[in-house]
C-alpha cells in the first residue's frame, strides 16, 4: 500500500471551477472519506487521483512518485463503482480473476489468488455461481473481490453502497471497516452519507462547492466543526445555531442573548460587532426552570430510548435529544441550559468558527491539510 498525497490540486471545466485548491494527504494504509453533497466535487477529486481526469493545477503523489499525468493504467490502483460493472456471463470466480488474466497471470496463482479473496470477503462458497442471480450485498462483495485480487497501491471507492438498500447497506458498512483492519488498504472513499463516513473513515474531508470545509478525524469534525456547513451537514439531527448581534473581546468566556448570559470555552481572537451564531449540538441541551434562556415546546419526535424536542426561541428553533421518558405538551414553556463547554461560535456572515479554547487544536491541524 501507499501514501497518497495532493497538493493544490484544481479542476475547471470552462469558467466552472469543480475543484478549488485541495491539499491533503491520505496517510498509508489509511481510510479517508470524501464527504458532500452532489456537486461538491468530491467524485471529481476521486477521478483525479485515479487518473480518469487531469487536473487544471496541482500534483497528485502515490508512493512518493508524482502521477499527476499519468494514465490510470500506470498508477497501480483499483477502482470501485457505485454500479457493480460485473460482466454477467460469467460466474464469481471468473469475474474475480478476470483482472489477472487481462494481466497475463498464471493460471495456478489466479486459482490462489481468487480463493483467498473469496474466503477474505466470505463469498468463497458461492465462486462457481453466476453473478446475475446474486443479491446487491454479494454482488458489491464481487466487486470488491475484483479490485482486491490485483493486490493494488490503493483503492479507490466512488459511492459504492449508493445502490443497495438500508439493511444491506448497514452490513456493507461493517464489513468494508472490518475488510479495511484485515488487509489495511489506503483507500479513498467518496459518499454523500455522513453516516458511511463516519462509520468507517479514520479520516474525513467534507467538500462544499469544491473546497475542502474542514479535514479531520470524524470525532473531531463533530465535535470541532470549522464552519456552520460542517456543523449543520455533520449530525442528526444537525448542530443549532441560536443567532444574535454582538463584539466579543479576546478571552471573552461569555454571551449575552437576550436576557441570558451563557457561558462558553474562551475565545481566541476579537470579534468585531455584527451577526453571531452560537453553534449546540442536541444532545448538549437540557431543560431547566431557572434557566433566563426561555422558549416554548414547538414539537416532539419519538425515538425509541429518546425524543427530539424542538424548541421555539427568540433566536429561533433548537432541537433537544432527551430522554424518552418525559412528556411535553405543545406551547409549555422550558428554560435551555447548555453544556458550556461543548458550545461552539461563528459568524455568522462568513460562516466559519470563531478560534476558542474548544477548537485551537483542531484548527491548528485545519491549517496544515489546507
Amino acid at each position: 500500500m501507499a501514501e497518497i498525497r495532493v497538493d493544490h490540486l484544481r479542476k475547471a471545466f470552462g469558467e466552472f471551477v469543480a475543484v478549488q485548491d485541495s491539499s491533503f494527504t491520505v496517510e498509508d494504509g489509511a481510510f479517508l472519506a470524501l464527504l458532500g453533497p452532489s456537486g461538491c466535487g468530491k467524485t471529481t477529486t476521486l477521478r483525479m487521483i485515479a487518473g480518469l481526469e487531469l487536473p487544471t493545477g496541482g500534483t497528485i503523489s502515490l508512493a512518493g512518485e508524482d502521477v499527476t499525468y499519468k494514465r490510470a493504467s500506470e498508477r497501480d490502483i483499483a477502482f470501485v463503482f457505485q454500479l457493480f460493472a460485473l460482466y454477467p456471463h460469467m460466474n464469481v470466480r471468473r469475474n474475480i480473476g478476470f483482472p489477472l488474466l487481462a494481466q497475463g497471470v498464471p493460471k495456478a496463482e489466479i486459482r490462489t489468488r481468487v480463493e483467498e479473496t473469496a474466503r477474505l470477503l466470505q463469498i468463497d462458497h458461492i465462486l462457481d455461481r453466476p453473478v446475475s442471480g446474486l443479491a446487491g450485498g454479494d454482488r458489491q462483495r464481487v466487486a470488491l473481490g475484483r479490485a482486491i485480487v490485483r493486490r493494488p497501491k490503493c483503492f479507490l471507492m466512488d459511492e459504492p453502497l449508493g445502490t443497495l438498500d438500508a439493511e444491506f447497506r448497514e452490513v456493507m458498512v461493517r464489513e468494508l471497516r472490518e475488510l479495511h483492519n484485515r488487509i489495511h488498504a489506503t483507500t479513498v472513499y467518496v459518499t454523500h452519507d455522513q453516516i458511511e463516513a463516519m462509520a468507517m473513515a479514520d479520516r474525513i474531508a467534507v467538500m462544499n462547492h469544491g473546497v475542502i470545509e474542514q479535514f479531520g478525524t470524524p470525532q473531531q469534525i463533530y465535535d470541532r466543526p470549522a464552519s456552520m456547513y460542517v456543523a449543520d451537514f455533520i449530525g442528526s439531527p444537525p448542530m443549532n445555531f441560536i443567532r444574535f448581534d454582538a463584539g466579543l473581546p479576546k478571552g471573552a468566556r461569555t454571551a449575552r442573548i437576550g436576557a441570558a448570559e451563557i457561558e462558553m470555552p474562551a475565545l481566541r481572537a476579537e470579534v468585531a460587532p455584527g451577526a453571531l451564531a452560537l453553534g449546540v449540538r442536541p444532545e448538549h441541551i437540557r431543560f431547566s426552570d431557572a434557566s433566563p434562556l426561555r422558549g416554548a415546546i414547538y414539537g416532539t419526535e419519538y425515538l425509541g430510548t429518546n425524543q427530539i424536542v424542538t424548541v421555539e426561541t427568540q433566536g429561533g428553533l433548537v432541537r433537544a435529544r432527551l430522554p424518552a421518558g418525559q412528556s411535553y405538551r405543545i406551547g409549555e414553556p422550558v428554560g435551555l441550559s447548555f453544556k458550556s463547554e461543548r458550545l461552539s461560535l461563528f459568524d455568522a456572515r462568513s460562516g466559519r468558527v470563531i478560534p476558542s479554547v474548544l477548537h485551537e487544536g483542531a484548527l491548528r491541524r485545519e491549517a496544515r491539510h489546507g
